[in-house]
């Protein structure tokens, strides 16, 4: 498969995530470019190469596509009208930039349990003072993006 056809893949995973709140299964995506089961699954395989999606371990599923999370998360975007899982607190930012929305978002403090509500309304976040901690430093979230 050449590297056109595997970014217009990504793209149309995107955009079913946009559409859906979900990611599409291969069958989905192999349907939609009329390709074969196996040509689908490797190009996801290629794409968790490159580090454009995350499938779940052992599996041709989307864990994520970031900011998009293909599991329920604690962190749940709520924009046009559609509810949307944040991969962590820093995905919950990118969905309504990446939608160009306006957002409600909660989520849980992993540390005091407390419900945490933002709202995003022409790029800007408003809500009460909130400190996003991250554990593990940038240049080490690659080594196993799922735990960071």
């Amino acid at each position: 498969m050449d590297d056109n056809k595997l970014w217009e893949i990504r793209l149309f995973v995107y955009r079913h995530f946009v559409e859906t709140t979900r990611p599409p299964v291969v069958n989905e995506t192999a349907t939609h470019f009329n390709l074969s089961h196996e040509e689908a699954a490797s190009a996801y395989k290629k794409l968790h190469r490159h580090h454009a999606l995350f499938l779940q371990p052992g599996t041709h599923k989307i864990l994520m596509a970031n900011p998009f999370s293909g599991v329920a998360t604690s962190f749940q975007v709520h924009a046009n009208d559609k509810t949307y899982f944040a991969n962590c607190a820093w995905d919950s930012l990118g969905i309504p930039a990446a939608l160009h929305a306006d957002a409600e978002i909660e989520a849980t403090c992993a540390q005091s349990g407390e419900p945490i509500h933002l709202r995003v309304a022409g790029t800007q976040v408003q809500g009460k003072d909130t400190l996003v901690h991250f554990l593990v430093p940038f240049r080490e979230w690659y080594n196993d993006l799922t735990v960071t």
